[in-house]
């Protein structure tokens, strides 16, 4: 057992066994398929359960939808900002510029509101207007809302007028109108009751005193619009801007400004300051691309999936976010030799709600002393940002995905995502709760601080490669007391995981050990986890999943079978002897090549139990003739004596020939033309297998070889006719002589054939 265990289980038991494979299953080696990584996750489908950065399965948080298109938002696109004061959720959307509130009571418009009246202003309050019901305006947006010092609701109106609104009760008056600008996008209020604003689409910060009394210009940037603020110790104040993406640092009380970040990316969208420690403070800016390009799939992994080899020496054992229940069940999958891995299908993943940005998004971590560190990445548009318990909570689109970054412990995870709304707009905690705003569709949703009581993860499709018996599924994982894991699985020969020909899922098995899954003979397999808690306080976390499977023995197959003379000085004679093989089943083979001369009947075996892919004959070894050349593949090494099969091939007809060509019906004769003699000899060059190659001839053993044609000009059979006429005064002078001729065929045989020449 591990001496460590993770922080807040007990290891009950461990549960390790090896592979059992069903009982039909007739090769030796089994494939094992590991999900270990949210890369292999994040191709399945979810719901109600998330994907951690570092591969883990568990039930997401437990979520209700308060408000949506049916129970009250008629004409609602989106949510863009939520504060909570006591038990009153107060929200504000576009594009009609409403502003709810919602409690125990349910919910309530109250702007614009059909029974607003004139309200009188109150002793020591601003001299604003009273907002009437018939000012308000189609196409306005609540982009900010926030509390003041008094608890006061606090709301900038956006539109074809900008206006800073507060709230009395049901009724609001406007306490200010910011010049040069359509927008208010960010509120945020210091602790002495100081109200900033942030506007476009001039680029500039306002400061307001807690009465809304005085008014002035803190800052003008060069930028279209300040997206977001934040409020510092000692007078600072942040501001995170569009166009150039910079983070501002700005003196309240001198207005000195410095940049204290230039990203990358256009927007600032998102700023918070979380405490790091007792006496460091660190800003979390979340810098973004509002770009959205045409829908695609689902995102990859490959920028979710960054964690670091190991982990940071403060996490606690296993980073999963459960509750401290003592009880359970630890399952572990027992090591094996290196896995084979599943190779990906192309089957389509669930219809997408959105779209990646053209880049990927960033939260840079800012301390004090202006390090900046890139504590998150992912390809998604990055909308609003909050914290819990020194956790940051980021909204982003257009999945509809709220995670969790943890840039102590390096931990992200997805712990919500909407199945209907393409964008989490608003995010705001209030104590262990969580309120959410979506767009597309609008919704307010309440994250509570358990998990749900059900989710279910199903996997991409498991390809075999061919139809297989499947095994044994494994899990690594802890299961609390109170929680349990349910397994159910199908197969099938299609890789569209729609088809009909699929089998049923199976019933399903609560997993305390590996189980069998219950698929029929198939390529495909899938498998669906059902997590389930009691109580809502703990969930299963799953970090591995391990399924095996056996394709039932194929015989080998040699591909291809090539025979050819091997050429070089020593390798007369010699033929390489080459194969291709596949085996389905991953077997190792052995080879047994034979050979026969064309026309008989019986093989002989020239070579058995061979490893390598290629062998050399010596051809001199068998007479002259037409070969055929057989290679045998055995899988025997990884089979039984009852399972073991064979594939063979046979080679084309290769010729065999180790005998020069022959000289035969020399005949010579003498002619005149004019003045000059003439010897003419006329003879053939025959072979029994091979075209004639080249024929030369030498006087007296000259050394210089004199190259002749056929009668025909062409060397193109095995018998060739040729007259070689030669000068008797120059080249045969009276006396005593000899020719020899050199003969050689196709492949290289050569034959010498000489004759005596008298000139007296």
């Amino acid at each position: 057992m591990r001496k460590k265990l993770r922080s807040n289980f007990m290891l009950m038991f461990v549960v390790s066994l090896g592979w059992v494979l069903s009982s039909t299953s007739l090769a030796v080696n089994s494939k094992v398929v590991r999900h270990t990584s949210s890369a292999d996750l994040l191709k399945g489908r979810t719901e109600k359960v998330v994907i951690g950065s570092r591969g883990t399965i568990q039930l997401g948080r437990a979520a209700e939808t308060l408000i949506d298109r049916f129970r009250g938002f008629n004409d609602v696109w989106s949510v863009n900002s939520i504060v909570v004061s006591g038990g009153t959720v107060y929200f504000g959307t576009s594009p009609n510029g409403a502003i709810y509130k919602y409690n125990v009571s349910g919910l309530k418009r109250i702007y614009p509101s059909n029974n607003s009246q004139t309200g009188s202003k109150e002793a020591g309050e601003t001299d604003g207007d009273i907002i009437e019901a018939e000012e308000h305006l189609s196409n306005e947006h609540i982009f900010a809302l926030a509390l003041d010092v008094a608890g006061r609701l606090l709301a900038g109106i956006s539109g074809r007028t900008c206006k800073l609104c507060r709230f009395e009760g049901d009724r609001m008056e406007m306490i200010f109108e910011p010049p040069d600008a359509n927008y208010i996008f960010a509120i945020t209020v210091d602790g002495g009751g100081n109200i900033y604003l942030g506007t476009g689409p001039e680029g500039k910060v306002y400061k307001l005193d807690a009465l809304g009394r005085k008014a002035e210009l803190l800052y003008d940037s060069p930028d279209t619009s300040i997206l977001s603020l934040a409020v510092g110790q000692d007078s600072w104040i942040y501001a995170g801007s569009d166009t150039r993406g910079l983070v501002y640092k700005i003196n309240s009380r001198t207005k000195k400004t410095t940049v204290l970040y230039d990203s990358d990316e256009p927007e600032i969208s998102a700023l918070r300051l979380v405490a790091d420690s007792a006496s460091d403070v660190s800003l979390y800016a979340a810098a973004t691309s509002a770009q959205v390009v045409q829908t695609q799939a689902k995102f990859a992994a490959s920028t979710f999936n960054k964690s670091s080899p190991g982990r940071p020496e403060a996490e606690a054992e296993g980073g999963e976010t459960h509750s401290g229940d003592t009880g359970g069940r630890r399952l572990e999958i027992p090591n094996t030799k290196v896995p084979d891995r599943a190779k990906p299908t192309k089957t389509p993943g669930p219809v997408p709600k959105g779209a990646k940005p053209g880049q990927a998004s960033h939260i840079y971590k800012i301390t004090q002393d202006g390090f900046v560190a890139d504590v998150f990445e992912e390809a998604a548009v990055f909308f609003c940002l909050a914290e819990q318990d020194g956790t940051l909570l980021l909204g982003t689109g257009n999945n509809a995905e709220l995670y969790t970054v943890d840039p102590v412990s390096e931990q992200q995870a997805v712990v919500y995502e909407d199945e209907q709304a393409v964008q989490i707009t608003a995010v705001t905690a209030a104590g262990e709760e969580l309120y959410l705003g979506t767009a597309n569709p609008a919704k307010l949703v309440k994250l509570g601080s358990g998990f749900a009581s059900e989710g279910t993860y199903t996997s991409d499709l498991i390809d075999a490669g061919q139809p297989a018996n499947w095994g044994k599924l494994q899990l690594d994982a802890n299961i609390p007391r109170g929680c349990r894991v349910l397994i159910s699985a199908r197969s099938g020969n299609v890789k569209d995981v729609n088809d009909p020909t699929f089998s049923q899922w199976s019933e399903p098995l609560e997993v305390t050990e590996p189980v069998q899954l219950p698929c029929p003979l198939g390529r495909f397999c899938q498998y669906k986890l059902v997590l389930q808690s009691r109580n809502g306080r703990s969930s299963p976390v799953i970090r591995e999943i391990a399924v095996a499977s056996t394709v039932p023995n194929l015989a080998p197959r040699i591909q291809s079978v090539s025979v050819a003379r091997v050429q070089g000085a020593g390798k007369e004679g010699v033929f390489k002897i080459s194969y291709v093989a596949k085996d389905d089943n991953s077997d190792r083979l052995t080879y047994k090549i034979d050979f026969r001369k064309v026309g008989r009947t019986n093989w002989i075996e020239l070579k058995d139990d061979i490893s390598a892919s290629a062998y050399d004959w010596d051809g001199k070894t068998v007479e002259d003739g037409r070969y055929e050349i057989r290679v045998t593949a055995s899988d025997a090494r990884s089979n039984t004596t009852l399972t073991a099969l064979t594939g063979s091939r046979i080679s084309e007809p290769i010729v065999v020939d180790n005998t020069g060509p022959v000289i035969h019906g020399m005949k010579i004769t003498s002619v005149s033309e004019g003045t000059r003699q003439y010897r003419i000899f006329s003879f053939k060059a025959s072979d029994e297998l091979s075209a004639i190659g080249k024929l030369e001839y030498t006087i007296d053993s000259h050394v210089q070889w004199v190259s002749t044609v056929p009668d025909d000009l062409i060397y193109d059979t095995t018998n060739e006719d040729f007259t070689v006429k030669i000068d008797t005064e120059k080249d045969l002078p009276k006396g005593e002589h000899i020719l020899t001729i050199k003969v050689t065929d196709a492949v290289g045989n050569t034959t010498y054939k000489t004759f005596e020449v008298n000139t007296d």
